[in-house]
């Protein structure tokens, strides 16, 4: 059994004015690199075996930062991990994108749902085989992990509407026959304190919570 620890990047300023990033590259801000080292302190109380991270900068320091705090090698980049590419949409606020976008009509260049799971769940089954038996930290992005929760949990509605904070920990299990969600939010020992409690309302505008398919 490997164990997944899924985080999502601290902030960045684009997270602070609520912009949608996609595949834009923008950096961590000083609280996002706050909130990373906190999510290193709490996954201190765990035996991490590597970290792992996307190579978009955001996620990559944040992974870098965790595995200082951790005293292990830097991160490894998976490119399959980056965020959702959100196209023409990249860039604009939640209310920019209403006013170009209505509901219903087509983002051109964003990438399905479908996609991003299909090149996301690969790259994790190579991480758990490659550290079989360990625990492995991935640094990587809220719409990512909404994808891999929703789809490994397609039956519970628990987790619809609940934002994937900045700093957040999502555990998963992977004991060679998929993936299988232990913890949303983990607490990690059931510590109250938790990363990412900072004031941000939603994951972006293009997702914010959404359990559907495309």
């Amino acid at each position: 059994m490997t164990l997944l620890y899924l985080v999502r990047h601290g902030e960045t300023d684009w997270n602070r004015a609520r912009r949608i990033q996609g595949a834009t590259d923008i950096p961590l801000n000083d609280l996002g690199r706050s909130q990373a080292r906190e999510a290193g302190a709490l996954l201190a109380r765990r035996r991490v075996s590597a970290v792992v991270a996307s190579p978009l900068s955001r996620a990559a320091e944040t992974g870098a930062i965790i595995a200082e705090v951790l005293g292990l090698a830097p991160p490894t980049h998976a490119a399959a991990l980056a965020e959702r590419r959100y196209g023409e949409a990249e860039g604009l606020t939640g209310t920019e994108v209403e006013a170009r976008f209505p509901t219903g009509t087509p983002v051109p260049g964003r990438e399905s749902r479908r996609d991003l799971v299909a090149r996301v769940l690969p790259a994790l089954d190579d991480i758990a085989r490659s550290h079989a038996g360990g625990l492995v930290v991935v640094a990587t992005h809220g719409a990512v992990i909404r994808a891999v929760v929703n789809h490994v949990s397609p039956e519970t509605e628990a987790h619809v509407g609940v934002p994937i904070r900045n700093g957040s920990i999502h555990s998963f299990m992977s004991d060679g026959g998929g993936l299988v969600l232990r913890e949303f939010d983990d607490p990690i020992e059931l510590e109250s304190e938790r990363p990412g409690t900072f004031d941000f309302e939603y994951q972006n505008a293009l997702e914010n919570g959404a359990s559907g398919r495309d």
